[in-house]
C-alpha cells in the first residue's frame, strides 16, 4: 500500500500527516521539532512511505538532511509555488500537512 506523509515545519514545532493511496488520514499529530521523535513517528509506516513532503522554510535543512541520513526519499516544498485547490487547502497548521501529503499523493507537488 502506498502511503504519503507531510510535515507542516515551525519554529519549535511541526505538524506530520501520513495519508493512504485513498486520501484518507492515517495519522495527525503536533510535535516539538525533535528528529528522533519524528521519526519514531514515521517509523511505522516507513515501509510503505512514498515520500516526505517537507515545507521549505527557514529551518528545514535540520529536518531534511536527518531523515535523508534514514533512507527517507523527502520531497522539498517551496509553499509559494502550491496551486490552491477547493476543498483542499483549509488555511490552517493542521490541515497544511494534509494538503502537502495530499498532493504529493495526486502528482501535483511543485
Amino acid at each position: 500500500m502506498s502511503l504519503y506523509a507531510a510535515i507542516d515545519l515551525h519554529s519549535s514545532n511541526s505538524v506530520l500527516a501520513v495519508m493512504d493511496g485513498e486520501g484518507k488520514s492515517l495519522l495527525q499529530c503536533r510535535r516539538p521539532n525533535e528528529l528522533p521523535r519524528l521519526l519514531a513517528d514515521l517509523a511505522p509506516y516507513r515501509g510503505d512511505l512514498v515520500g516526505v513532503a517537507v515545507e521549505s522554510t527557514y529551518n528545514w535543512y535540520w529536518l531534511v538532511d536527518g531523515l535523508m541520513d534514514q533512507g527517507y526519499a523527502v520531497h522539498l516544498v517551496n509553499t509559494a509555488a502550491i496551486p490552491q485547490y477547493d476543498g483542499l487547502k483549509h488555511g490552517d497548521d493542521d490541515s497544511d500537512a494534509l494538503h502537502l501529503a495530499q498532493l504529493m499523493r495526486l502528482g501535483l507537488l511543485p
